[in-house]
Protein backbone atom coordinates (compact mmCIF):
# COMPACT_ATOMS: atom_id res chain seq x y z
CA UNK A 1 0.00 0.00 0.00
CA UNK A 2 1.12 3.17 -0.87
CA UNK A 3 1.33 6.47 1.38
CA UNK A 4 -0.35 9.09 -0.08
CA UNK A 5 -0.10 13.07 0.98
CA UNK A 6 -2.64 15.42 0.04
CA UNK A 7 -1.55 19.42 0.72
CA UNK A 8 -5.04 20.96 0.81
CA UNK A 9 -4.34 25.34 0.40
CA UNK A 10 -7.74 26.10 2.38
CA UNK A 11 -8.19 29.43 0.31
CA UNK A 12 -6.94 28.87 -3.07
CA UNK A 13 -9.66 30.16 -6.18
CA UNK A 14 -11.67 31.37 -3.13
CA UNK A 15 -13.10 27.75 -2.68
CA UNK A 16 -14.22 25.96 0.22
CA UNK A 17 -12.68 22.71 0.60
CA UNK A 18 -14.61 20.58 2.14
CA UNK A 19 -16.00 19.24 -1.13
CA UNK A 20 -13.11 18.17 -2.45
CA UNK A 21 -11.53 16.71 1.27
CA UNK A 22 -15.46 14.54 1.01
CA UNK A 23 -14.35 13.34 -2.36
CA UNK A 24 -11.25 12.12 -1.45
CA UNK A 25 -12.46 10.49 1.82
CA UNK A 26 -15.22 9.27 -0.28
CA UNK A 27 -13.47 7.86 -3.49
CA UNK A 28 -10.22 7.42 -2.64
CA UNK A 29 -9.08 3.69 -3.38
CA UNK A 30 -8.34 2.73 0.55
CA UNK A 31 -6.56 -1.15 -1.31
CA UNK A 32 -4.09 1.17 -2.68
CA UNK A 33 -3.65 3.87 -0.23
CA UNK A 34 -3.13 5.15 2.55
CA UNK A 35 -4.08 9.27 3.64
CA UNK A 36 -2.66 11.67 5.36
CA UNK A 37 -4.77 15.12 4.37
CA UNK A 38 -2.67 18.37 5.78
CA UNK A 39 -3.39 21.88 5.51
CA UNK A 40 -1.07 24.96 4.28
CA UNK A 41 -1.08 28.01 6.39
CA UNK A 42 1.20 30.31 4.56
CA UNK A 43 3.23 30.42 1.31
CA UNK A 44 6.07 28.08 1.03
CA UNK A 45 4.21 25.63 3.41
CA UNK A 46 3.06 23.08 0.80
CA UNK A 47 7.29 22.89 -0.65
CA UNK A 48 8.72 22.02 2.69
CA UNK A 49 5.91 19.40 3.40
CA UNK A 50 6.57 17.61 -0.24
CA UNK A 51 10.04 18.26 0.34
CA UNK A 52 9.65 15.91 3.92
CA UNK A 53 6.90 14.05 3.19
CA UNK A 54 7.71 10.23 3.49
CA UNK A 55 4.67 9.47 0.86
CA UNK A 56 5.45 8.15 -2.19
CA UNK A 57 2.94 10.29 -3.76
CA UNK A 58 2.29 13.67 -2.97
CA UNK A 59 -0.75 15.64 -3.87
CA UNK A 60 -1.56 19.36 -4.62
CA UNK A 61 -5.13 20.59 -3.93
CA UNK A 62 -5.46 23.81 -5.02
CA UNK A 63 -4.43 26.08 -7.81
CA UNK A 64 -1.75 26.76 -9.97
CA UNK A 65 0.17 28.43 -6.98
CA UNK A 66 -0.22 25.65 -4.75
CA UNK A 67 0.93 22.85 -7.47
CA UNK A 68 4.23 25.08 -8.17
CA UNK A 69 4.94 25.23 -4.56
CA UNK A 70 4.53 21.74 -3.76
CA UNK A 71 6.12 20.36 -7.04
CA UNK A 72 9.09 22.68 -6.07
CA UNK A 73 9.70 20.22 -3.81
CA UNK A 74 9.45 17.24 -5.65
CA UNK A 75 11.54 17.76 -8.60
CA UNK A 76 14.25 15.20 -9.01
CA UNK A 77 13.43 12.66 -6.41
CA UNK A 78 11.73 9.62 -6.95
CA UNK A 79 7.94 10.73 -4.91
CA UNK A 80 5.19 11.41 -7.40
CA UNK A 81 2.64 14.88 -8.00
CA UNK A 82 -0.77 14.49 -8.13
CA UNK A 83 -3.28 17.16 -8.87
CA UNK A 84 -6.63 17.93 -7.40
CA UNK A 85 -7.51 21.45 -8.88
CA UNK A 86 -9.20 23.88 -7.75
CA UNK A 87 -8.09 27.47 -8.22
CA UNK A 88 -8.18 30.01 -10.76
CA UNK A 89 -6.52 28.88 -13.66
CA UNK A 90 -5.59 25.19 -13.05
CA UNK A 91 -2.75 25.56 -16.40
CA UNK A 92 -0.74 22.71 -15.76
CA UNK A 93 -3.68 20.70 -14.77
CA UNK A 94 -5.85 21.29 -17.57
CA UNK A 95 -2.63 20.33 -19.77
CA UNK A 96 -2.60 17.13 -18.23
CA UNK A 97 -6.26 16.44 -19.31
CA UNK A 98 -7.04 16.64 -15.19
CA UNK A 99 -10.31 17.02 -14.06
CA UNK A 100 -11.79 20.28 -12.17
CA UNK A 101 -14.35 17.84 -10.77
CA UNK A 102 -12.54 16.55 -7.41
CA UNK A 103 -14.19 13.26 -7.86
CA UNK A 104 -12.53 12.64 -11.33
CA UNK A 105 -9.37 13.86 -10.30
CA UNK A 106 -9.60 11.53 -7.22
CA UNK A 107 -10.08 8.74 -10.08
CA UNK A 108 -6.87 9.01 -12.04
CA UNK A 109 -5.14 9.11 -8.57
CA UNK A 110 -6.55 5.76 -8.81
CA UNK A 111 -5.46 4.41 -11.99
CA UNK A 112 -2.07 5.74 -10.87
CA UNK A 113 -0.49 6.17 -14.25
CA UNK A 114 2.48 7.64 -13.82
CA UNK A 115 5.15 9.56 -16.11
CA UNK A 116 7.51 12.01 -16.07
CA UNK A 117 7.29 15.80 -17.10
CA UNK A 118 10.21 18.82 -18.15
CA UNK A 119 10.60 21.02 -15.36
CA UNK A 120 11.89 24.65 -16.37
CA UNK A 121 14.24 27.16 -14.52
CA UNK A 122 13.84 30.99 -14.90
CA UNK A 123 17.05 32.77 -12.68
CA UNK A 124 16.93 29.80 -10.52
CA UNK A 125 13.08 29.32 -9.82
CA UNK A 126 11.74 26.49 -10.91
CA UNK A 127 8.32 26.88 -13.35
CA UNK A 128 5.49 23.97 -14.50
CA UNK A 129 3.62 25.65 -16.57
CA UNK A 130 4.57 29.12 -18.09
CA UNK A 131 6.74 32.40 -17.02
CA UNK A 132 6.44 35.99 -18.44
CA UNK A 133 7.48 39.29 -18.40
CA UNK A 134 5.70 42.53 -19.31
CA UNK A 135 1.87 42.26 -19.68
CA UNK A 136 0.87 39.12 -18.83
CA UNK A 137 3.17 39.77 -15.76
CA UNK A 138 1.42 42.61 -14.87
CA UNK A 139 -1.75 41.04 -15.39
CA UNK A 140 -0.33 38.95 -12.84
CA UNK A 141 0.43 41.17 -10.30
CA UNK A 142 -2.70 42.91 -10.26
CA UNK A 143 -4.45 39.93 -10.09
CA UNK A 144 -2.44 38.66 -7.08
CA UNK A 145 -3.51 42.08 -5.19
CA UNK A 146 -7.27 41.99 -6.27
CA UNK A 147 -10.05 40.48 -3.88
CA UNK A 148 -11.70 38.81 -6.64
CA UNK A 149 -11.01 35.50 -8.40
CA UNK A 150 -11.66 34.15 -11.67
CA UNK A 151 -11.79 34.56 -15.18
CA UNK A 152 -13.58 37.60 -15.23
CA UNK A 153 -11.68 39.34 -13.36
CA UNK A 154 -8.69 38.26 -14.80
CA UNK A 155 -9.87 39.82 -18.35
CA UNK A 156 -11.20 43.24 -16.90
CA UNK A 157 -7.12 43.37 -15.45
CA UNK A 158 -5.90 42.71 -18.28
CA UNK A 159 -7.86 44.77 -20.64
CA UNK A 160 -6.98 47.91 -18.00
CA UNK A 161 -3.62 46.91 -17.97
CA UNK A 162 -3.40 46.70 -21.67
CA UNK A 163 -4.39 50.28 -21.99
CA UNK A 164 -1.66 51.62 -19.48
CA UNK A 165 1.11 48.77 -20.42
CA UNK A 166 3.43 50.85 -22.83
CA UNK A 167 5.47 48.41 -24.99
CA UNK A 168 9.55 47.35 -24.25
CA UNK A 169 12.00 45.89 -26.28
CA UNK A 170 13.68 42.95 -25.88
CA UNK A 171 16.71 41.12 -27.03
CA UNK A 172 16.32 37.06 -27.06
CA UNK A 173 19.36 34.30 -27.02
CA UNK A 174 18.60 31.02 -27.56
CA UNK A 175 20.17 27.72 -27.90
CA UNK A 176 18.07 24.94 -30.15
CA UNK A 177 18.74 21.10 -30.55
CA UNK A 178 20.15 21.18 -34.31
CA UNK A 179 17.63 18.41 -34.78
CA UNK A 180 15.07 20.44 -33.79
CA UNK A 181 16.42 23.77 -35.74
CA UNK A 182 17.10 22.07 -39.36
CA UNK A 183 14.90 19.28 -38.92
CA UNK A 184 17.70 16.55 -38.90
CA UNK A 185 19.98 15.11 -36.54
CA UNK A 186 23.16 17.55 -36.57
CA UNK A 187 26.57 16.08 -34.53
CA UNK A 188 29.50 18.11 -33.57
CA UNK A 189 33.46 16.39 -33.45
CA UNK A 190 32.76 15.09 -29.79
CA UNK A 191 29.79 13.07 -30.54
CA UNK A 192 27.40 15.62 -28.58
CA UNK A 193 24.10 16.45 -30.29
CA UNK A 194 24.71 20.20 -32.10
CA UNK A 195 23.46 23.33 -30.51
CA UNK A 196 21.84 25.98 -32.87
CA UNK A 197 22.40 29.79 -31.49
CA UNK A 198 19.74 32.27 -32.40
CA UNK A 199 19.20 35.73 -31.30
CA UNK A 200 15.85 37.91 -32.35
CA UNK A 201 15.41 41.52 -30.68
CA UNK A 202 12.35 43.56 -31.21
CA UNK A 203 9.53 45.16 -29.30
CA UNK A 204 6.84 43.24 -27.82
CA UNK A 205 3.82 43.41 -25.29
CA UNK A 206 5.18 40.60 -23.81
CA UNK A 207 6.93 37.73 -23.35
CA UNK A 208 6.05 34.42 -22.40
CA UNK A 209 8.50 31.13 -21.77
CA UNK A 210 6.16 27.63 -21.54
CA UNK A 211 6.84 24.69 -20.89
CA UNK A 212 2.58 23.72 -20.58
CA UNK A 213 0.90 25.03 -23.17
CA UNK A 214 -1.18 27.59 -21.20
CA UNK A 215 -1.80 30.13 -18.83
CA UNK A 216 -4.99 28.35 -17.18
CA UNK A 217 -8.62 28.03 -17.78
CA UNK A 218 -7.72 26.75 -21.56
CA UNK A 219 -6.50 29.87 -23.13
CA UNK A 220 -3.75 28.48 -24.82
CA UNK A 221 -1.23 31.19 -25.21
CA UNK A 222 1.75 28.34 -26.73
CA UNK A 223 -0.50 25.60 -28.35
CA UNK A 224 2.44 23.40 -29.71
CA UNK A 225 4.44 23.26 -26.17
CA UNK A 226 4.69 19.40 -25.06
CA UNK A 227 5.97 18.54 -21.37
CA UNK A 228 8.13 15.93 -22.34
CA UNK A 229 10.21 17.26 -25.24
CA UNK A 230 12.98 18.83 -23.45
CA UNK A 231 12.05 22.30 -24.48
CA UNK A 232 10.92 25.82 -24.08
CA UNK A 233 8.37 27.62 -26.35
CA UNK A 234 9.56 31.00 -26.37
CA UNK A 235 6.08 33.14 -27.53
CA UNK A 236 6.68 36.80 -28.32
CA UNK A 237 3.63 38.84 -28.53
CA UNK A 238 4.02 42.04 -31.12
CA UNK A 239 2.34 45.56 -30.09
CA UNK A 240 -1.38 45.25 -31.44
CA UNK A 241 -4.27 47.33 -31.57
CA UNK A 242 -7.53 47.43 -29.57
CA UNK A 243 -9.10 46.44 -33.03
CA UNK A 244 -7.59 43.18 -33.29
CA UNK A 245 -8.02 42.21 -29.75
CA UNK A 246 -11.14 39.83 -30.57
CA UNK A 247 -9.59 37.99 -32.51
CA UNK A 248 -6.36 37.25 -30.88
CA UNK A 249 -8.87 36.29 -27.89
CA UNK A 250 -10.50 34.16 -30.15
CA UNK A 251 -7.29 32.36 -31.08
CA UNK A 252 -5.83 32.16 -27.63
CA UNK A 253 -9.17 30.33 -26.70
CA UNK A 254 -9.48 27.99 -29.78
CA UNK A 255 -5.11 26.55 -29.24
CA UNK A 256 -4.68 28.22 -32.61
CA UNK A 257 -2.42 31.88 -31.06
CA UNK A 258 0.49 30.92 -33.09
CA UNK A 259 -2.00 31.24 -36.50
CA UNK A 260 -1.80 35.16 -35.52
CA UNK A 261 0.72 37.66 -37.38
CA UNK A 262 1.54 39.40 -34.03
CA UNK A 263 2.93 35.92 -32.41
CA UNK A 264 6.37 34.21 -32.38
CA UNK A 265 7.06 31.34 -31.39
CA UNK A 266 10.69 29.96 -30.69
CA UNK A 267 11.51 26.24 -29.65
CA UNK A 268 14.96 26.41 -27.48
CA UNK A 269 16.21 24.49 -24.37
CA UNK A 270 18.34 27.74 -22.94
CA UNK A 271 17.12 31.43 -23.43
CA UNK A 272 18.41 34.39 -21.85
CA UNK A 273 16.28 37.51 -22.24
CA UNK A 274 17.17 41.41 -21.85
CA UNK A 275 14.65 43.86 -21.75
CA UNK A 276 15.03 47.39 -21.34
CA UNK A 277 13.59 48.57 -18.03
CA UNK A 278 12.97 46.81 -14.98
CA UNK A 279 9.19 45.77 -14.45
CA UNK A 280 7.04 43.05 -13.79
CA UNK A 281 8.04 39.22 -14.20
CA UNK A 282 5.87 36.23 -13.33
CA UNK A 283 6.77 32.26 -12.74
CA UNK A 284 3.65 29.84 -12.91
CA UNK A 285 1.37 33.22 -12.22
CA UNK A 286 3.41 34.25 -8.80
CA UNK A 287 4.19 37.97 -9.56
CA UNK A 288 7.38 39.73 -8.65
CA UNK A 289 9.30 43.29 -9.50
CA UNK A 290 12.03 42.36 -10.74
CA UNK A 291 15.23 43.48 -13.39
CA UNK A 292 16.59 43.45 -17.11
CA UNK A 293 18.42 39.95 -17.29
CA UNK A 294 16.44 36.23 -17.02
CA UNK A 295 18.35 33.28 -17.96
CA UNK A 296 15.79 30.31 -18.35
CA UNK A 297 16.52 26.41 -18.94
CA UNK A 298 14.51 22.77 -18.96
CA UNK A 299 15.30 20.17 -17.00
CA UNK A 300 13.59 17.17 -19.22
CA UNK A 301 11.33 14.83 -17.42
CA UNK A 302 12.58 15.90 -13.61
CA UNK A 303 9.67 15.28 -11.83
CA UNK A 304 7.19 12.47 -11.97
CA UNK A 305 3.67 12.82 -12.46
CA UNK A 306 -0.08 10.90 -11.99
CA UNK A 307 -1.77 11.86 -15.49
CA UNK A 308 -5.15 10.02 -16.89
CA UNK A 309 -4.96 6.68 -19.17
CA UNK A 310 -5.98 8.68 -21.90
CA UNK A 311 -3.78 11.25 -22.19
CA UNK A 312 -0.59 9.10 -21.73
CA UNK A 313 0.30 10.07 -25.31
CA UNK A 314 -0.65 13.22 -25.36
CA UNK A 315 1.82 15.38 -23.59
Amino acid sequence: MTEILFIVNPISGGKDKKRVVAAIEKHLDSRLYHPQIRFTEKAGDATKMASEAASGVVVAVGGDGTVSEVARGLVDSDKCLGIIPCGSGDGLALHLGISRNPVKAVQVLNEGCRTQMDVARMNGAYFFCTAGLGLDASVSLDFAKSKRRGLGNYISLAWKDWKQHPEDNYTIQMETPAEVAWGEAVRSGDGTAGVVRSEWSGPAIFVTVANANQWGNMVRIAPMASLRDGLLDVVVVHPFSALEIPDLATRLMAGKANTSRRFLRFPASKVHITRTRPGAAHCDGDPFEAGTEFDLEVLPRALNVLIPQKEMDKL
